[in-house]
């Protein structure tokens, strides 16, 4: 995620129900007026006529400044050029001209910003779409040179040294980029590549029969079509797969019961969530050599095409709920398209309708094993590991895995802020790090939130919390002020002794009345001593570096506790292994 493990038990409770938005005031509530649903063509078409070169004269603009190796101005560049769509007052949706221009420029700026050799920005493609290239737009002269240009300095050898090996930013090195959002591979990349052995292409007729068996009785929800590439799937993950599944198994414990409510108020089979295993390994950062991103691997155009904002502040493909209700609603469209065959839909959510259409059509027949050879190798990989994910899911013990205790749901509140809230100031008011609000928000794209009221998730039991400073902290500088909490018996003087502030200073954003761990505000951050936060973490600490340790022969999570003198049960916890379980040699294990 940010280059750290969170070790600690949260759970996800049933956002239906038990989850409550907290508003921070009525004031936060601002109407979108002005945005019409339906306008008329003529007027749509004038105004496009007006935007459509501005954003162009913007986006040129970020391409120079890029040019000349000034990328904090080229990403305020490209930001003007986003936000004169946004505050455009026109329904992007529901506008084709608008709609087409914005997908492609934020498709764009997002692979200028993580550049990959194998999904570059189409900037010709982008001037074509957003009419840049007629002769009256100011922007028309983004030439062949300047492109020329971006490419060399988006794809030398210094700037992308960590994307040979990954195709993804480095931690420690945002200059690829224009901000520090943190990503984690996909594991679809290795799919890709995925080679299966002559062993694990061997039928066993026993296990065979037991996917027949699901098949008859569609005891998984739904219909598929019985292959023998399934129990080779199966055989892998058993052998030397097994390591994926386990830990993919283990982090479905902290979205499948999420993903399963929102698959079934979509009216999906439930199984089919386990399509997050194969596409993120239950990341919401995972990002692929293509763009994808997010635990349902949209790319930049699909994730638009399904509602999911992607600005300069947020990135929804990131998001829990919102990315996974889009990937249902996606699944949807897909299975209604192809008149309710699954393995083509899957087939059609991996690679595109596009390319799926165009194996039916060498096939002859619309059936996915009649269109295999002729799709690309991850899409002939993905659906049968998919199908293969689900059965073993669905009965572990059968395959081997009843050692794997899922991580426990995640478990937080949400709370309404105000615009531009920063999210350190609600870190601070939460009693937990800005890394862990972070972590539960992984679509922010930087550390505060948008220039409107916005849904952020904190740790459970801690919404009332925020709501009381965020309330306090509306006529200060959020850039400006700490947060601190009152001890038993101070008053308000001895706070400001002890800060270093003076009374009046507290007064006036805090009023007169304070109580034994109430959280005051400390404007202008002046503080004489320092103070440690506590972190929210029920049962651990979360590790920037943990340490990694490779299992030997005849190992389980006992033995390795005990060699290096840790906790047994929290090395269990950690990894989602029973402590007697063998484990295979070489599996990496994490020590608290």
């Amino acid at each position: 995620m940010f280059g750290f493990e969170i070790k600690f038990k949260t759970r996800l409770k049933n956002l239906a129900s038990t989850l409550a938005i907290i508003t921070v005031s009525s004031a936060f509530i601002y109407a979108q007026t002005g945005i019409s649903t339906i306008q008329p063509k003529n007027e749509v078409e004038e105004k496009f006529k007006q935007i459509a070169p501005k954003v162009g004269e913007r986006f040129k603009l970020g391409l120079l400044k890029l040019q000349k190796n000034q990328r904090r101005e080229a990403k305020e560049e490209f930001d003007k050029a986003v936000e004169l769509f946004l505050e455009s007052r026109i329904n992007l949706r529901n506008t084709k001209e608008f709609a087409s221009c914005y997908d492609q420029l934020i498709e764009t700026i997002y692979r200028i910003e993580f550049p990959s050799y194998k999904a570059k920005p189409d900037i010709k493609f982008l001037s074509a779409t957003c009419r840049w290239d007629r002769d009256n737009d100011p922007s028309n002269d983004i030439d062949d040179n300047l492109i020329q240009s971006i490419n060399s300095i988006l794809f030398d050898n210094s700037t992308l040294a960590q994307s040979k090996k990954s195709e993804l930013p480095s931690k420690d090195d945002c200059k690829s980029g224009f901000d520090c959002q943190r990503f984690e591979p996909s594991p679809l990349d290795e799919l890709a590549k995925l080679e299966l052995t002559p062993e694990e292409k061997i039928i066993d007729e026993r296990q065979y029969e037991l996917i027949k068996v699901a098949s008859q009785n569609r005891s998984l929800g739904f219909a598929f079509q019985v292959h023998p590439m399934i129990q080779q799937f199966i055989n892998y993950y058993q052998g030397r797969g097994r390591q994926t599944m386990e830990v993919g198994l283990y982090r479905s414990g902290m979205f499948m019961r999420m993903a399963r409510r929102i698959f079934r108020e979509e009216g999906l089979p439930e199984n089919l969530a386990w399509l997050g295993q194969v596409e993120s390994m239950w990341k919401p950062t995972a990002l692929s050599h293509a763009s994808a991103s997010g635990l349902w691997q949209f790319i930049p155009s699909t994730g638009a095409r399904f509602g999911l904002k992607q600005n300069v502040y947020v990135d929804e493909r990131n998001s829990f709920e919102n990315a996974t209700r889009a990937a249902a609603r996606y699944l949807k469209f897909l299975v209604n398209r192809y008149n309710g065959n699954w393995e083509l839909a899957l087939a059609a959510y991996n690679a595109g309708e596009g390319a799926v259409d165009r194996a039916i059509s060498r096939a002859g027949v619309a059936n996915f094993w009649y269109a295999y050879p002729y799709l690309p190798k991850e899409t002939r990989n993905y659906v049968p590991s998919i199908l293969a994910t689900i059965l073993i899911a669905n009965n572990p013990q059968r395959y081997g895995f009843s050692h794997i205790r899922p991580a426990a749901p995640l478990e937080y509140d949400l709370v309404r802020v105000p615009p531009s809230t920063n999210l350190s100031l609600v870190a601070q008011a939460s009693d937990t790090t800005l890394e862990y609000i972070r972590f539960l928000n992984p679509e922010f794209r930087t550390t505060k939130t948008p220039p409107e009221p916005y849904i952020v998730r904190v740790p459970r039991g801690k919404a009332d919390e925020v709501v009381a400073v965020l309330k306090r902290a509306r006529s200060v500088n959020q850039e400006n002020i700490a947060v601190v909490k009152v001890m038993k018996g101070e008053t308000l003087e001895d706070v400001a002794r002890r800060l270093g502030v003076s009374v009046d200073q507290l007064r006036a954003v805090n009023g007169n009345e304070i109580a034994k761990d109430m959280k005051i505000i400390v404007p202008n951050a002046i503080k004489r001593t320092s103070y440690q936060r506590p972190l929210n973490e029920p049962s651990a600490t979360i590790s920037t570096k943990p340490k990694v340790v490779k299992a030997r022969k005849g190992d389980t999570i006992r033995k390795i506790a005990q060699r290096y003198k840790v906790s047994a049960v929290e090395t269990g916890r950690l990894n989602g292994i029973t402590l007697d379980a063998p484990l295979q040699e070489g599996r990496e294990i994490r020590l608290p």
